[in-house]
């Protein structure tokens, strides 16, 4: 058997440090507020040595960045940056598929991410009717209560689903689920329909319906069609069967597996 040199060693050590630098990067998502150093040492069981020889070569990298001036750190400016542009990738693969859905439904569609623990909208066709469902782009709203939002806990599966919601689901409406077994029976529901529903659970008058998709980049987006619960009732299972089609055509298109 042929003898490890250096160079071997070398590389494992290199990918050790990707992976350490993964690790601390990930137990800082979600933590607007930051960390300080013994805090992400205890979460992901490095010497605290070796976690602020980490956070300096990311810092001087843009890819963590001072919360406090007691220590604490965030994430950087550099990797929302490279969200944005993933953002923007995903954003252009998915808006044709997004026109035809608007040319199919006559209703506004929307384009939202998830972002942290809600949803941020990216994009937007609004519908040409008088009275229309609009959402600001860069808007968030919460994901239990929202089709889209719904539709990105189911595809992420019951565990990281159950991470990213409150505490205490807030309610928004009467129509809103606040129990999680609730809400978790129905992300069962919404992965063997393949389609999320808000009937009125976020903003009463509105109705909505979504689909979610993963890109190879692990973004997580949903295409929602929201509308005047009016013009909802009665249009359901059409609106159903045709984001179902939808899905498939964004699958294929982004490559997700």
């Amino acid at each position: 058997m042929a003898a490890k040199g250096p160079r071997t060693d070398e590389a494992r050590s290199g990918i050790q440090v990707i992976a350490r630098a993964a690790e601390l990067l990930r137990a800082l998502d979600g933590e607007p507020q930051g960390l300080s150093l013994s805090q992400i040492a205890g979460r992901i069981g490095l010497p605290r040595s070796t976690v602020h020889r980490l956070v300096t070569a990311l810092e001087r990298e843009g890819f963590v960045a001072a919360a406090s001036p007691n220590g604490r750190v965030r994430l950087g400016p550099e990797l929302l940056r490279l969200a944005e542009g993933g953002r923007r990738d995903i954003q252009a693969e998915l808006r044709p598929l997004m026109q035809r859905l608007f040319d199919d439904l006559d209703e506004t569609v929307d384009l939202a991410v998830l972002d942290g623990d809600h949803l941020r909208f990216i994009d937007q066709i609004p519908a040409p009717h008088r009275l229309r469902a609009v959402s600001a782009v860069g808007a968030t709203f919460p994901l239990h209560c929202t089709a889209n939002g719904k539709a990105i806990l189911a595809l992420l599966g019951d565990e990281a689903a159950s991470a990213l919601l409150p505490p205490r689901l807030e309610r928004f409406t009467p129509a809103t689920t606040i129990q999680r077994r609730a809400l978790l029976a129905e992300l069962a529901e919404i992965r063997e329909r393949g389609v999320a529903l808000d009937r009125e659970e976020h903003t009463t008058g509105i109705s909505a319906a979504s689909i979610a998709v993963r890109d190879p980049r692990g973004t997580l987006a949903a295409i929602s069609v929201p509308m005047p619960t009016q013009r909802f009732t009665g249009r359901e299972a059409a609106i159903v069967r045709t984001l179902r089609a939808a899905r498939a055509d964004a699958t294929a298109t982004l490559g997700d597996s």
